[in-house]
């Protein structure tokens, strides 16, 4: 398995599902870089991957049985635990404008 191939992508978010008791995921198109799934476990937890195009994003959730939301939905964002790190992170980039 090569990495950042399709066949990686789609067993790193079955990974990720895995260990989160379930995930939804929302694709965002990133221009000329291709697409980032964002991942929401059932618990809170959340993770980012990238993709080649939004396609092989739908494709690899698809395969992995990681159900893609149109949108981000309220529920799913409430649904979302930051981690302290990302706070701080956010807090920093808010305070230096």
């Amino acid at each position: 398995m090569a990495e950042g191939s399709d066949t990686t992508l789609t067993a790193d978010i079955k990974s990720f599902a895995g260990r989160h008791g379930g995930a939804k995921a929302v694709i965002e198109y990133v221009g000329k870089r291709g697409a980032r799934i964002v991942l929401v476990g059932e618990d809170g937890e959340w993770s980012d991957q990238f993709a080649d195009g939004t396609d092989v994003a739908r494709q690899a959730c698809e395969g992995a049985g990681v159900e893609v939301e149109n949108a981000w939905e309220r529920e799913l964002m409430e649904q979302m635990r930051p981690s302290n790190d990302l706070w701080r992170s956010m807090a920093r980039r808010s305070m230096a404008r």
